[in-house]
């Protein structure tokens, strides 16, 4: 016979030591909020989901789990206190308790973790210790450990529904897990081997080594020689007889960075968000890629890498260059080693190799990390 089976999935955390701006279940980590990273596992193996949200983040919550029929009840001020609110409203034989926290538990992980509960009462998710471990005294090692019987424990933890009710109702003091409410209780927790990749999301470091989302863009742009101007390119000043004509300062090298960056975040290109109007006239190129780095930030991304070619009969780049990635790694923010800029001629053929002009072309690769979306 089946055993019926609910789920809870704890949301009533703050997530102050992450460094995110709201409660971190709600922060997107590539194209989806933790929680529906949970509700999607979760959603088809169990006949009821529970979720337990801060009062605070109620409305939100509600709106995100609505698409998956669970429910929404609010929670208490502990953990503690916010398991038992779940499992008042849990029906089922059998119960999953689960952070939502930890956003990447794997569905056979959650499978083992009902089958274990079903044959020994519970299912408790955890990882052997790998790292050599040892007792430390006032900052001196006074004890190696055997790691052999060491676990970490994490969540999804199952149990026999009526078990596990009955042992936080009679439950007293302080406990760090589920397991440790069920033996204080006097029954014997059950382990079931997950993965290190169900880990859970504490500090800000977490929030970046989660599986990333990448972004690719492109961006190309030219512009005429005029004489009179003064020839700027990756925000250095180059020593030539004649300049860019444009309403900025026609930072052609630039101008292909930014529409690069722009492209990979979905966002217009630069001659929408900075038109040929008397507020950009002669603007600082470098200054507007700092704006679009606004932006960049603003979508959650970080800069892997940015690669430029500059295509010009002349003058020549070689000596310049350098200028160039340490001008532009500094407005990005990032490494110089990040960054690389090339240069070409057209071989005399065209616009470009008549002189009459200069183009350039960027490619960059994005990181999408965790982030709340406002």
């Amino acid at each position: 016979m089946r055993s019926s089976v609910d789920a809870i999935l704890l949301c009533g955390g703050k997530g102050t030591r992450s460094g995110a701006k709201k409660n971190k279940v709600l922060c997107y980590f590539g194209v989806k909020t933790a929680l529906e990273y949970c509700l999607d596992v979760f959603f088809g193996l169990c006949d009821n989901i529970i979720v337990v949200a801060a009062k605070d983040d109620y409305e939100e919550i509600s709106a995100v789990a609505e698409s998956y029929g669970a429910k929404v009840v609010v929670g208490g001020t502990t953990r503690f206190l916010s398991v038992k609110n779940g499992l008042k409203e849990v029906k089922s034989d059998l119960v999953l308790i689960h952070d939502a926290a930890r956003p990447f538990v794997d569905r056979e992980t959650v499978e083992n973790c009902i089958a274990s509960a079903k044959r020994y009462g519970s299912g408790i998710a955890a990882v052997k210790v790998a790292d050599t471990v040892k007792r430390v005294n006032d900052g001196a090692i006074i004890e190696e450990i055997d790691r052999k019987d060491l676990y970490y424990m994490q969540t999804p933890q199952a149990f026999v529904s009526n078990d596990i009710k009955k042992a936080y109702l009679n439950a007293s003091g302080e406990f760090n897990d589920d397991s440790a409410v069920y033996a204080a209780y006097g029954l014997t927790p059950h382990i079931v081997t997950s993965r290190s990749s169900n880990k859970k999301i504490t500090m800000p470091e977490d929030l970046i080594s989660t599986p990333p989302c990448q972004k690719i863009g492109t961006g190309i742009d030219f512009h005429r020689f005029q004489k009179g101007r003064k020839l700027i390119l990756g925000g250095v000043n180059i020593d030539h007889e004649m300049g860019l004509v444009g309403n900025s300062d026609a930072d052609v090298l630039t101008h292909a960075v930014m529409d690069a960056l722009l492209s990979a975040i979905g966002e217009p290109d630069i001659g929408v968000l900075f038109p040929c109007t008397e507020e950009f006239r002669d603007a600082d190129s470098i200054r507007l890629l700092e704006t679009v780095m606004r932006k960049v930030d603003e979508h959650g991304c970080k800069v892997i890498s940015v690669s430029g070619v500059i295509m010009a009969e002349k003058p020549k780049m070689k000596g310049y260059i350098p200028s160039m990635r340490a001008v532009l790694a500094s407005a990005m923010k990032i490494d110089t080693s990040r960054i690389n800029i090339s240069a070409t001629t057209t071989e005399g053929m065209g616009v470009i190799g008549e002189g009459n002009g200069i183009a350039a072309s960027a490619v960059c690769l994005l990181q999408e990390y965790a982030t709340a979306k406002t």
